[in-house]
């Protein structure tokens, strides 16, 4: 014991001892695993084919599972309006219509989607022919730097086909009755869409004015 007697160790010290004995005990395992996982050929996508309708054109695909319907319309179709934002759902510039709701596409798998009919903003309008809700924003100023303005027209769209269907929000007064179509409404509706330049206000007027012509 003579030998150890001139050993001190502090609290601190005695914990990163512990602390490096363990990890050291299940480190050489992990390492042969791994090991064993770098020296075999990397495991093949697993694929399942989807065919959808995407802006009155049928698409049939074959895509890997774990592809978001975002990805799909992007990197497969091409169809690039539809913006990738936070790639969490929480900013809305994905948003796109899928059998006449509006989801956002980056949490949506595309394999979920078989015979869906989905409309983006480019299926809404062009450039020839805008869509009410485009022109609106254009005459409002509804956009600044136009990055989370697809997601925002798609979303407004459907906030207007909401009300009409009497579909109750977290501010609508009574649940069984059908909503207004008032700012408080529209504004609450289309909280899960992010615009960083701040152009809310405008937003809030394109949309109350394509509403109203509806009226």
């Amino acid at each position: 014991m003579d030998e150890f007697s001139d050993i001190t160790l502090s609290r601190r010290e005695l914990l990163i001892a512990g602390a490096i004995t363990v990890t050291a005990a299940s480190v050489p395992g992990a390492a042969g695993a791994a090991g064993a996982v770098a020296g075999a050929p990397p495991a093949a996508p697993v694929t399942n084919k989807v065919a959808f309708e995407v802006n009155g054109k049928r698409h049939a695909l074959e895509v890997d599972t774990r592809t978001t319907l975002l990805d799909v319309l992007r990197e497969n179709l091409h169809l690039t309006g539809t913006k990738k934002g936070c790639d969490h759902g929480q900013c809305g510039a994905c948003t796109v219509i899928v059998d006449g709701r509006r989801i956002n596409s980056c949490l949506s798998l595309a394999v979920m989607h078989e015979g869906s009919k989905i409309t983006t903003i480019e299926g809404l309008g062009n450039k020839d022919k805008l869509h009410p809700m485009q022109a609106a924003f254009v005459k409002h100023d509804g956009y600044q730097c136009g990055y989370c303005t697809p997601g925002q027209i798609c979303s407004a769209v459907s906030v207007i086909d909401e009300i009409r269907q009497g579909i109750p929000s977290h501010v609508s007064a009574d649940l069984m009755a059908k909503p207004l179509l008032s700012a408080e409404e529209i504004r609450e509706r289309m909280s899960g869409n992010i615009c960083r330049c701040g152009a809310y206000s405008n937003i809030v007027d394109a949309i109350t004015d394509v509403a109203g012509s509806r009226a």
